[in-house]
Protein backbone atom coordinates (compact mmCIF):
# COMPACT_ATOMS: atom_id res chain seq x y z
CA UNK A 1 0.00 0.00 0.00
CA UNK A 2 3.13 2.20 -0.41
CA UNK A 3 1.39 3.92 -3.47
CA UNK A 4 -1.34 4.93 -1.73
CA UNK A 5 -1.20 8.58 -0.26
CA UNK A 6 -2.66 9.20 3.51
CA UNK A 7 -5.38 11.52 1.49
CA UNK A 8 -6.93 8.93 -0.07
CA UNK A 9 -6.56 6.34 2.98
CA UNK A 10 -8.10 8.39 5.32
CA UNK A 11 -11.60 8.29 3.67
CA UNK A 12 -11.15 4.77 3.69
CA UNK A 13 -10.47 4.48 7.19
CA UNK A 14 -13.42 7.35 8.13
CA UNK A 15 -16.21 5.02 6.33
CA UNK A 16 -15.09 2.30 8.68
CA UNK A 17 -15.08 4.31 11.83
CA UNK A 18 -18.43 6.10 10.75
CA UNK A 19 -19.97 2.65 10.54
CA UNK A 20 -18.97 1.64 13.52
CA UNK A 21 -20.49 4.65 15.12
CA UNK A 22 -23.40 4.50 13.47
CA UNK A 23 -24.12 1.43 14.64
CA UNK A 24 -23.52 2.71 18.57
CA UNK A 25 -25.79 5.24 17.89
CA UNK A 26 -28.44 3.46 16.12
CA UNK A 27 -28.59 1.04 19.35
CA UNK A 28 -29.30 4.16 21.57
CA UNK A 29 -31.50 5.60 19.26
CA UNK A 30 -33.37 2.49 18.92
CA UNK A 31 -33.43 2.16 22.83
CA UNK A 32 -35.16 5.79 22.91
CA UNK A 33 -37.47 4.89 20.45
CA UNK A 34 -38.26 1.74 22.43
CA UNK A 35 -38.60 3.64 25.48
CA UNK A 36 -41.18 6.26 23.57
CA UNK A 37 -42.73 3.07 21.65
CA UNK A 38 -43.56 1.25 25.10
CA UNK A 39 -43.20 3.19 28.07
CA UNK A 40 -44.68 1.25 30.66
CA UNK A 41 -43.10 -2.01 29.37
CA UNK A 42 -39.64 -1.31 31.58
CA UNK A 43 -39.09 1.21 34.53
CA UNK A 44 -37.72 4.57 33.02
CA UNK A 45 -34.54 6.24 34.64
CA UNK A 46 -33.36 9.81 34.30
CA UNK A 47 -29.81 8.28 35.30
CA UNK A 48 -30.08 5.68 32.42
CA UNK A 49 -31.53 8.49 30.03
CA UNK A 50 -28.75 11.37 31.12
CA UNK A 51 -25.84 8.13 30.15
CA UNK A 52 -27.35 7.50 26.50
CA UNK A 53 -27.75 11.51 25.96
CA UNK A 54 -24.31 11.74 27.39
CA UNK A 55 -22.78 8.82 24.75
CA UNK A 56 -24.61 10.02 22.39
CA UNK A 57 -22.60 13.29 22.57
CA UNK A 58 -19.50 10.94 23.13
CA UNK A 59 -20.08 9.46 19.78
CA UNK A 60 -20.63 12.57 17.87
CA UNK A 61 -17.44 14.16 19.38
CA UNK A 62 -15.54 11.18 18.35
CA UNK A 63 -16.50 11.14 15.04
CA UNK A 64 -15.77 15.00 14.75
CA UNK A 65 -12.24 15.01 16.49
CA UNK A 66 -11.05 11.67 13.83
CA UNK A 67 -10.96 14.58 11.43
CA UNK A 68 -7.82 15.70 12.72
CA UNK A 69 -6.33 12.72 11.31
CA UNK A 70 -6.49 14.18 7.69
CA UNK A 71 -2.99 15.63 8.53
CA UNK A 72 -1.64 11.92 9.56
CA UNK A 73 1.22 11.49 6.66
CA UNK A 74 1.34 7.61 7.68
CA UNK A 75 -1.04 5.55 8.18
CA UNK A 76 -0.12 1.91 9.17
CA UNK A 77 -1.95 -1.58 9.76
CA UNK A 78 -1.59 -0.96 13.78
CA UNK A 79 -3.14 2.68 13.16
CA UNK A 80 -5.83 1.58 11.48
CA UNK A 81 -6.50 -1.22 13.70
CA UNK A 82 -5.88 0.81 16.78
CA UNK A 83 -8.81 3.13 15.39
CA UNK A 84 -11.22 0.66 14.78
CA UNK A 85 -10.45 -0.96 18.32
CA UNK A 86 -11.09 2.57 19.81
CA UNK A 87 -14.61 2.87 17.62
CA UNK A 88 -15.76 -0.75 18.88
CA UNK A 89 -15.09 0.27 22.59
CA UNK A 90 -17.18 3.33 21.96
CA UNK A 91 -19.84 0.90 20.20
CA UNK A 92 -19.74 -1.55 23.49
CA UNK A 93 -20.25 1.19 25.38
CA UNK A 94 -23.81 2.07 23.16
CA UNK A 95 -24.56 -1.62 23.66
CA UNK A 96 -24.41 -2.20 27.24
CA UNK A 97 -26.75 1.05 27.58
CA UNK A 98 -28.85 -0.43 25.18
CA UNK A 99 -29.81 -4.11 26.21
CA UNK A 100 -31.73 -6.35 24.27
CA UNK A 101 -34.39 -6.90 27.13
CA UNK A 102 -34.27 -5.84 30.92
CA UNK A 103 -36.84 -8.23 31.94
CA UNK A 104 -34.79 -9.33 34.38
CA UNK A 105 -34.31 -6.56 35.31
CA UNK A 106 -36.44 -3.54 37.66
CA UNK A 107 -36.04 -1.55 35.12
CA UNK A 108 -33.37 0.57 33.24
CA UNK A 109 -31.55 1.81 36.39
CA UNK A 110 -31.38 -1.46 38.06
CA UNK A 111 -30.00 -2.57 34.57
CA UNK A 112 -27.37 -0.01 34.55
CA UNK A 113 -26.26 -0.12 38.50
CA UNK A 114 -25.97 -4.02 37.92
CA UNK A 115 -23.76 -3.62 34.92
CA UNK A 116 -21.44 -0.34 35.79
CA UNK A 117 -18.08 -2.42 36.38
CA UNK A 118 -18.38 -3.23 32.42
CA UNK A 119 -19.60 0.41 31.14
CA UNK A 120 -16.94 2.08 33.56
CA UNK A 121 -14.17 -0.57 32.28
CA UNK A 122 -14.98 0.13 29.27
CA UNK A 123 -14.92 4.10 29.73
CA UNK A 124 -11.50 3.66 31.67
CA UNK A 125 -10.33 1.81 28.38
CA UNK A 126 -11.63 4.38 26.19
CA UNK A 127 -9.77 7.59 28.19
CA UNK A 128 -6.64 5.81 27.78
CA UNK A 129 -7.25 5.63 24.06
CA UNK A 130 -8.50 8.65 23.88
CA UNK A 131 -4.96 9.91 25.40
CA UNK A 132 -2.63 7.82 22.76
CA UNK A 133 -5.43 9.01 19.65
CA UNK A 134 -4.66 12.35 20.56
CA UNK A 135 -0.69 11.95 20.59
CA UNK A 136 -1.49 10.16 17.12
CA UNK A 137 -2.77 13.43 15.85
CA UNK A 138 0.19 15.54 16.83
CA UNK A 139 1.68 18.38 18.54
CA UNK A 140 -0.78 20.92 17.40
CA UNK A 141 -3.72 18.97 17.76
CA UNK A 142 -2.62 18.15 21.59
CA UNK A 143 -1.50 22.07 22.12
CA UNK A 144 -5.23 22.71 20.77
CA UNK A 145 -6.67 20.72 23.40
CA UNK A 146 -5.08 22.87 26.11
CA UNK A 147 -3.13 21.89 29.34
CA UNK A 148 -6.17 20.97 30.92
CA UNK A 149 -6.04 17.95 28.78
CA UNK A 150 -3.25 16.25 30.67
CA UNK A 151 -5.68 16.29 33.58
CA UNK A 152 -8.24 14.35 31.61
CA UNK A 153 -7.21 10.86 31.41
CA UNK A 154 -6.30 10.60 34.88
CA UNK A 155 -9.38 12.24 36.64
CA UNK A 156 -11.56 10.31 34.06
CA UNK A 157 -9.71 6.85 35.30
CA UNK A 158 -10.48 7.90 38.95
CA UNK A 159 -14.04 8.54 38.15
CA UNK A 160 -14.34 5.44 36.37
CA UNK A 161 -13.09 3.64 39.37
CA UNK A 162 -15.21 4.97 41.69
CA UNK A 163 -18.73 4.09 39.57
CA UNK A 164 -16.95 1.08 38.97
CA UNK A 165 -17.12 0.07 42.67
CA UNK A 166 -20.11 2.29 43.92
CA UNK A 167 -23.97 1.63 43.50
CA UNK A 168 -24.76 4.74 44.75
CA UNK A 169 -27.48 6.41 42.49
CA UNK A 170 -26.37 9.86 44.09
CA UNK A 171 -22.71 8.98 43.16
CA UNK A 172 -23.89 8.16 39.27
CA UNK A 173 -26.19 11.01 38.88
CA UNK A 174 -23.20 13.49 40.14
CA UNK A 175 -20.63 11.27 37.47
CA UNK A 176 -23.15 11.55 34.45
CA UNK A 177 -23.99 15.78 35.61
CA UNK A 178 -20.03 16.08 35.95
CA UNK A 179 -19.46 13.70 32.43
CA UNK A 180 -22.39 15.92 29.99
CA UNK A 181 -21.15 19.34 31.94
CA UNK A 182 -17.26 18.46 31.31
CA UNK A 183 -19.05 17.75 27.30
CA UNK A 184 -20.53 20.69 27.12
CA UNK A 185 -18.01 22.63 27.73
CA UNK A 186 -15.78 21.18 24.89
CA UNK A 187 -18.19 22.17 22.88
CA UNK A 188 -18.01 25.99 23.62
CA UNK A 189 -15.00 25.63 23.88
CA UNK A 190 -13.88 24.16 20.75
CA UNK A 191 -16.82 24.59 18.48
CA UNK A 192 -18.62 27.67 17.11
CA UNK A 193 -22.53 25.90 17.85
CA UNK A 194 -24.23 28.76 16.46
CA UNK A 195 -22.96 31.26 13.39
Amino acid sequence: MDHISPAEIFPHVRILLGTIIGLGMARLLMTVAGIIQHPTRAKISVLHLLWVVSLVIELVLFWWWEFALYHLQVWTFATTFFLITYAICLFLLAAVLSPDSVSDYEGYEDFFLKRRKWFFGLFAVVAVLDVIDTVMKGSDHLALMGPGYILQSPAGLIVCLIGFTSSNRGVHLAIVGTHFAYQLFLMGRYFTIFS
